[in-house]
């Protein structure tokens, strides 16, 4: 794999340029490390060699016996010539060379036999009943987006060790095919949110449940959905499957 990155790498910016993603679909494979590459103006100034996965957890934590600096220039020449024998990820016929598992494979049946590996978030508050103004109606309060909701993360969850902490991002697809991007937030890391806006979650439960964008979220419209809680399976350290899905009636 080779990856190219414009710019520098800085924990928790909100600046970030954008990304573009290609699938090798012709040979010879990439066998070495992964390449680093920072450009100036499409010129080559650095390079890195890294045995380590392009994730958050890598990068956060101390690695530095496996970075090896290396020739900016050849390692440009490297990329340039894998980049010939890419196939851009949103191609029109990327299907036809690269196989994709469905989510429809069986997904929630495996995540669902590893009992392990996954939590049940409720979504109501200790008291029995949804927050008045915390979990899905943290909005529900004059000048704020009546959508803004986070879900609940009891502490000794989060101290488990199972979603990670100091504000880094992690992707989220659902059971009902969405993709979301949360973090955990607030103090004690006591809620799940997501960054972008803390609106799209409460829209994202809203939608589920039938209700119209900022409506107050009341436990009798979780009980008439079919369940008041979330599941969570972890897939490994920054992606998660999350299951709000109820038994057809």
């Amino acid at each position: 794999m080779v990856e190219l990155l414009k710019g520098y790498y800085t924990r928790y910016s909100d600046k970030w340029g954008n990304f573009s993603c290609g699938y090798l679909i012709h040979p010879p494979a990439l066998e070495s490390d992964n390449y680093y590459i920072w450009l100036n103006r499409d010129k080559p100034v650095r390079a890195y060699t890294l045995s380590g996965s392009f994730t958050q957890q890598y990068f956060l934590h101390d690695n530095k016996e496996n970075v090896n600096e290396t020739n900016a220039a050849l390692a440009y020449t490297i990329y340039m010539d894998a980049e010939k024998r890419t196939m851009y990820c949103t191609h029109a016929e990327v299907d036809e060379y690269v196989v994709f598992c469905s989510s429809e494979d069986n997904v929630r049946e495996q995540m669902a036999a590893d009992t392990e590996n996954c939590v049940h978030l409720s979504l109501l508050a200790r008291g029995g009943e949804t927050g008045t103004r915390s979990g899905l109606n943290w909005g529900q309060r004059n000048k704020r987006n009546r959508n803004e909701a986070y879900i609940p993360l009891p502490s000794h969850i989060a101290k488990s060790g199972f979603f990670p902490l100091d504000k880094q991002h992690f992707l989220v697809v659902t059971d009902d095919h969405h993709t979301l991007q949360l973090r955990v937030e607030q103090q004690n890391d006591k809620a799940i949110t997501t960054p972008d806006s803390n609106a799209l979650l409460g829209e994202y439960f809203r939608n589920r449940l039938g209700l119209s964008n900022g409506a107050y979220v009341r436990k009798d419209d979780l009980l008439a959905y079919g369940r008041t809680d979330v599941t969570f399976y972890k897939i490994d350290e920054e992606q998660y499957y999350m299951d709000f899905s109820v038994e057809e009636k």
